[in-house]
């Protein structure tokens, strides 16, 4: 087992609905910072969820799923009038298992007392849609003078507007993060035929020791900010049943092998970040290929646990 870590995650807690291209809609808990937090358990680090959810039978479906996976809620995340949801609606793109996303959420911040923790996680429509969203970015900044902090914009333009609406939102998150991932998706939505390796060397001259942007099948392009370093991290054949969940599992498994590689988890870990190789931090990005394609063989967003990623320790 991994050491207790005492990571906390703030974001949304909500219920994917997924209608697949054939037979009735499947319902699984979700929301993009609740993935990550379960993801994390499940590997076995200590993990607090901070989030936005009603006290409904939904409500109580995501407290029994945290709790059944370790996770932690943190006081005051149960008070929202209604539990939110994201209606996944499948498109296969020649088996591909794409997904659009319409969302019914509320999003308000409780707060979050970081005493005892090592490692801050934000990100998705917690970190932007308000009133939430500038109560994240304030922790995210107060975070800075104890643990360390990570950031995945997971962009829903859907939800979010235009990108010059959170463009500035999302570089400042940035600018408070020590590892950041995004998708190749979100780069293109937020700077239209911006050159991904150029994207990721100006967020790294915001702050992050480590940026990170997934392409889905094609791997993942890994910026050290230190040495303005990239590297392609090759993908993996796998059989897709659908990718949700795969964003979150890719980040899952970053920040776990980050964590056990003693790079997150408290300020001294800041400092062996920033002065860490490629060859210190490539092993953390080989996990999480493995947790991300582990999710995409399955449906919905599931979460494997060591032995099933042929960790030992």
């Amino acid at each position: 087992m991994a050491r207790a870590d005492r990571v906390v995650v703030i974001g949304e807690a909500l219920i994917d609905v997924v209608e697949p291209t054939d037979g009735p809609a499947r319902e699984h808990v979700g929301g993009s910072p609740a993935n990550v937090a379960v993801g994390l358990a499940t590997l076995g680090h200590g993990t607090r969820l901070a989030a936005h959810i009603g006290r409904d039978d939904r409500g109580r479906r995501i407290v029994d799923h945290l709790q059944e996976h370790g996770v932690g809620l943190v006081d005051g995340s149960d008070r929202a009038v209604r539990t939110s949801t994201a209606t996944a609606r499948l498109d296969p793109q020649g088996g591909a298992g794409g997904a659009t996303y319409v969302f019914d959420l509320t999003w308000e911040a409780p707060e979050v007392d970081l005493t005892g923790a090592g490692h801050l996680h934000a990100g998705s429509l917690g970190a932007t849609v308000e009133p939430g969203g500038s109560a994240v970015l304030e922790l995210m900044s107060r975070a800075r003078d104890s643990v360390t902090v990570s950031y995945d914009p997971n962009l829903r333009p859907t939800l979010m507007g235009e990108p010059h609406e959170v463009r500035g939102r999302i570089e400042e998150c940035i600018g408070r993060s020590d590892v950041v991932k995004a998708s190749e998706e979100d780069i293109e939505w937020l700077y239209v035929g911006a050159p991904l390796a150029e994207v990721a060397h100006l967020w790294g001259l915001l702050g992050p020791s480590v940026v990170v942007v997934t392409r889905g099948g094609d791997g993942a392009l890994v910026h050290l900010t230190s040495t303005d370093t990239d590297h392609q991290q090759a993908g993996r054949r796998v059989e897709v049943v659908d990718t949700v969940g795969a964003g979150d599992s890719f980040m899952t498994g970053l920040l776990s092998g980050l964590l056990d590689a003693d790079l997150l988890g408290g300020t001294q870990a800041r400092e062996r970040l920033r002065a860490a190789s490629l060859e210190d931090v490539l092993p953390a990005v080989e996990r999480a290929v493995d947790c991300a394609s582990y999710t995409v063989e399955r449906a919905g967003a599931a979460a494997p646990t060591r032995s099933e990623l042929g960790i030992t320790d």
